[in-house]
């Protein structure tokens, strides 16, 4: 099987980088800001004319979810016309097409875990733009998997569990939000699962099943509690109060509840799924020590 990663610069992408190499696939292709730009169809037309692959992972996304709010043009152009333009290649080729996805595509109003077949109801640009990338993928390639996320981290790039790290250990109190619920995601299991659902499908092309799956770690917190297991864990000093979502007023509307249902990937590819705090615990060791 020949995979063409897009997006290998941000966190998933940079994951699943580090663990393909001794996966078994036949070729991996990792591309990089600079080398597709995702912007442009034609681009991307291009680009896949002189590639060959059996499954694009699309990692990339325009994911500064305030930003998105004034900057609309741009964010459609990369979470919702983009995916559709890959997909479409990709299924010009009979290749299939991983696409990632969000928590943001639900208003956050729920109190029951989050299945992929609720009824969604994005609040934000961010949200509506990643909805409608979803729907263009699963339009343009039969052969097309959604998978949709929450609370990313990793040891890569910008992200909740690296900001509390440097915040921690430079002031004395932190205000965290205790009214948003969800999951954090290691970057590192969702790319270790990506990898067991391709070879599960090369395997056994009945295992394919095209449409939506939700991903996190197992368990429930909320951004508070999220951050005093950082502290706890690698042992900062820094007094957290809990604070509400209002004091810390965002152009953009956080979901106030984001936890995600698994069982379907879980039954339909036989994915054992981490705690969180067992997750964050090696991640955070391997910050430590890299």
């Amino acid at each position: 099987m020949q995979i063409l990663i897009v997006g290998g610069e941000g966190q998933l992408g940079s994951s699943l980088e580090q663990r393909v190499s001794g996966s078994g696939f036949k070729s991996v292709t990792i591309t990089r800001q600079g080398q597709l730009d995702i912007s442009s169809e034609e681009s991307i037309k291009d680009f896949f004319k002189t590639h060959n692959f059996d499954f694009l992972i699309n990692c990339t996304a325009y994911t500064a979810v305030d930003k998105a709010e004034t900057d609309m043009e741009t964010a459609h152009t990369i979470n919702a016309l983009a995916p559709g333009w890959m997909a479409s290649c990709a299924a010009e080729k009979n290749a299939g097409i991983i696409h990632i996805s969000t928590d943001y595509v639900f208003d956050g109003t729920s109190n029951l875990p989050l299945t992929p077949e609720m009824d969604v109801n994005p609040t934000s640009v961010y949200g509506k733009t990643k909805l409608q990338g979803e729907r263009n993928v699963l339009s343009e390639n039969s052969k097309s998997l959604v998978i949709r996320t929450s609370w990313l981290y990793s040891e890569f790039g910008h992200n909740f569990v690296k900001t509390m790290l440097k915040l921690g250990r430079e002031r004395d109190e932190l205000r965290v939000v205790f009214d948003q619920v969800g999951t954090p995601t290691y970057a590192g299991d969702l790319a270790d699962t990506i990898i067991k659902m391709l070879h599960l499908t090369s395997s056994d092309p009945n295992r394919f099943k095209s449409g939506i799956y939700h991903y996190s770690n197992e368990g429930v917190c909320s951004w508070y509690d999220f951050a005093k297991m950082i502290f706890s864990i690698t042992g900062i000093d820094c007094k957290m109060l809990p604070v509400r979502s209002e004091e810390f007023p965002t152009t953009a509307k956080r979901p106030a509840f984001s936890v995600m249902d698994k069982s379907k990937i879980r039954k339909d590819f036989d994915i054992e799924i981490p705690y969180w705090t067992d997750s964050l615990k090696t991640c955070l060791n391997n910050i430590i020590h890299s």
